[in-house]
């Protein structure tokens, strides 16, 4: 059984600083493609950041330049550094992977950014 567990969401200041990590188990091979998505209150799910397995970036225009994804194959991890974080970054966030054809995601964590 596939399993994505997330942790590090909470609160945060604007202009303040998060750290997400996600971790994998129940796979035997490599996962193709790993990446974080966001959801807010009445608004779509969106893309945030993704990263194959060779590290081939890609974010959303809103962030780029303020988050970093990274990740571990070894370990099955993956990080979502985010950096001068602004309200409108409110949102329960996501872990996902492509793996084996098929989609998983994690529980989501709610990460807020207020004063």
């Amino acid at each position: 059984q596939v399993r994505l567990v997330e942790s590090g969401g909470g609160l945060v200041q604007p202009g303040g600083s998060l750290r997400l990590s996600c971790v994998v188990s129940g796979v035997n091979s490599k996962i193709y493609s790993m990446a974080w998505y966001r959801q807010a209150p009445g608004k779509q799910r969106e893309l945030v950041a993704s990263i194959t397995s060779g590290g081939d970036t890609n974010y959303a225009d809103s962030v780029q330049g303020r988050f970093t994804i990274s990740r571990d194959n070894a370990k099955n991890s993956v990080w979502l550094q985010m950096n001068s974080m602004k309200p409108e970054d409110t949102a329960v966030y996501y872990c996902y992977a492509r793996w084996s054809a098929f989609d998983y995601w994690g529980q989501g964590t709610q990460v807020t950014v207020s004063s």
